[in-house]
Order: C-alpha cells, then sequence, then structure tokens
C-alpha cells in the first residue's frame, strides 16, 4: 500500500451517561476503543461488523460530526481533531460524507439544484457557472440534468442516493466517507449503486470509507477489510486475503453467514453460530471483548486447554502467522469458512 492521506491512531470515542437533576455523570459508552486504520489515495478501506460496533461512530469522528475523546486523526498530514475554522472548513471540502438513509438526509423543502449547488455557495467554488456545474454532476451519477428543479420526494430512493453522491462531489472532494450507502435501498438498487462508486473512483481517482454490514457488498468494493467487534478491529487485511483465509472467531462467523447461491454446497457446508448477547459497551469484558461469544473459545476449553488468557489479557492486533493482522491469542485458519 502507498503512504495513506487519511491515518487514524488509537481513536476512541465514548458518550457520557448521565443521570439526576444536575445531570451527573455516572459512567460511559465506550462506542470506540483504541481504532488504528490507514487509507491511501485511490483506495476503498471497507469497514464491517454488527450494529452498534461502533463503525459508524469512527467515520463520523473522521469528518468531525463527532468530537473523538482521545487519539489522533490525520488527513494529509495535517491533524483533523486540532482543526479549528478555515483549516476545518478546507478539510471537510477535501473529506465529504454520504449518509445511510437517502430519504433523511436531502432537505425535503430544496430542489434537486439547490441541494448540489449549496456547499459550492459555501466553498466560493464555481461561481456563477453553478446551475452548469449541478447539471454536470447530475450526469456524472446517472441521473437527467433537466430533473434540477425536482423536490426529493419526486425521486425514488435510489435516485435520491445518487444525489446525495453528487451533493459530495459538488465540492471535488478526494476522500468520501459512506456509512452504508446501499443498506436502505432494495437489493436490485443497490448493485447499480456499488457500480456507480467503483466508476467514480476510477474516473476522478477518489479514496473512499465504505461501512457497510454486507459483506457480499464490502467484498465487492474493497481493497482492504477491518472488521469491527464492541468498539475495538479485530481483523484487517486485504479483500481476498482476509475472505479466503479468516483468522479470527468472529470474523469467521461473519463470514458463513453470508448465503452460498450453489444450494448443495449450501446444504453441505458448516455455519458459525454465535450464542449469547452482545456485552454492553459501557461494561465490555475484560481481556478479548468477544471471549464471552466466542465459539472457538468453547470448543478449545471442551478439549481441555487453558483460554484464561483470553479473559485476562486484552489481544493485541497483529500479524500471529496468518498473513494479516488479527487480535487473537487463538488466531488461526479454519476450513469450514
Amino acid at each position: 500500500m502507498s503512504a495513506p492521506i487519511l491515518e487514524v491512531d488509537d481513536l476512541e470515542k465514548h458518550f457520557p451517561i448521565r443521570a439526576g437533576l444536575v445531570r451527573r455523570t455516572i459512567g460511559q459508552v465506550q462506542a470506540v476503543s483504541g481504532v488504528s486504520f490507514g487509507v491511501a489515495r485511490g483506495e476503498t478501506l471497507g469497514i464491517v461488523g454488527e450494529s452498534g460496533c461502533g463503525k459508524t461512530t469512527a467515520v463520523r469522528c473522521i469528518v468531525r460530526l463527532a468530537d473523538a475523546t482521545g487519539g489522533r486523526i490525520t488527513y494529509d498530514g495535517q491533524d483533523v481533531r486540532a482543526a479549528r475554522g478555515h483549516d476545518l472548513r478546507a478539510l471537510r471540502r477535501r473529506i465529504q460524507m454520504v449518509f445511510q438513509d437517502p430519504y433523511a438526509s436531502l432537505n425535503p423543502r430544496l430542489s434537486v439544484e439547490a441541494i448540489i449547488s449549496d456547499p459550492m455557495k459555501v466553498h466560493g467554488l464555481h461561481k456563477g457557472k453553478e446551475e452548469t456545474r449541478v447539471k454536470e454532476l447530475l450526469r456524472l451519477v446517472g441521473l437527467n440534468p433537466e430533473h434540477v428543479n425536482r423536490y426529493p420526494h419526486e425521486f425514488s430512493g435510489g435516485q435520491r442516493q445518487r444525489i446525495g453522491i453528487a451533493r459530495a462531489l459538488a465540492v471535488d472532494p478526494e476522500l468520501l466517507v459512506l456509512d452504508e450507502p446501499v443498506s436502505a435501498l432494495d437489493v436490485s438498487i443497490q448493485a447499480g449503486v456499488v457500480n456507480l462508486l467503483e466508476d467514480l473512483q476510477e474516473r476522478l481517482g477518489l479514496a473512499y470509507v465504505f461501512v457497510a454490514h454486507d459483506l457480499s457488498v464490502v467484498r465487492h468494493i474493497s481493497d482492504r477489510v477491518a472488521v469491527m467487534y464492541l468498539g475495538k478491529i479485530v481483523e484487517t487485511g486485504d479483500v481476498d486475503d482476509l475472505y479466503s483465509r479468516p483468522a479470527h472467531p468472529y470474523t469467521q462467523a461473519l463470514l458463513s453467514a453470508i448465503p452460498v447461491p450453489d444450494p448443495r454446497r449450501e446444504r453441505a457446508r458448516s455455519r458459525i453460530t454465535l450464542t449469547g448477547d452482545v456485552p454492553s459497551p459501557v461494561d465490555p469484558p475484560t481481556g478479548c471483548r468477544f471471549h464471552t461469544r466466542c465459539w472457538w473459545r468453547q470448543k478449545l476449553e471442551a478439549e481441555g486447554t487453558d483460554t484464561s488468557v483470553c479473559v485476562n489479557d486484552e489481544p493485541a492486533l497483529v500479524d500471529r502467522g496468518n498473513g494479516h493482522p488479527v487480535a487473537c491469542h487463538f488466531a488461526h485458519v479454519n476450513e469450514v469458512v
């Protein structure tokens, strides 16, 4: 991988829990706890995990929609957390976000032209040529430029998401943070939006941080993947390597849930079922946060292996001989996945 344009080091985001008349802090929700990754120019990093694992919170910190509690975020050498005023506005032009819900992310009272041109006016771009630029962007995302005077309710969900992408592109960004951009769309529409994003990346040289829970979509669009569980990255690597040789028990469980289109293979293959509930981020487990649900630990214990290290020591995210970093004391490659 070339030198990263975005670097996230030991990122933390905790939300206070307040109670009583004086709103005294009685605890914290540890939404993100020590997450690190990098993204190079023109690269796509996919971030996957169950709902509530902290992936959306992490990327919201990148674009400063949420202020990180700790850690460091740098973009092209600039400290994102320290940016203020003009510097922060310049960063937000270079880093844009596409939101999950195409229905809630567009102002229903504004026309398409106003929605897409407003960011240009904020950043002083394309002065006097906003209408022409809006039509160019609509063509770029596969929409009819003659529909600039229409309102969001006159478009389908997939078309609205394309408008959201056009709005993000209006300020000529270098990095798009895509927060589950196809999860609210019909399956038949998802492929068109994903293909559009791939085409835009090739034409414009964009870098993507792509958040999703659909592992099939992530595999299609990503160069590298980071798997999150309860606020931490538990495994990361090149997409082909991670999907073909998953080493963390949680990653293996996620991949085993992907349907196989071949009925014979689907019936013959083994599935990994996780037991128990996801622990609370208010009081996460000691040691490995996955140990309370880890099917591999349960198997090792049944065989007589001492797994107390899983409860007592937090595993580092390092390459343990599997070819890519994994946070598991007993990392292995499972043949059933």
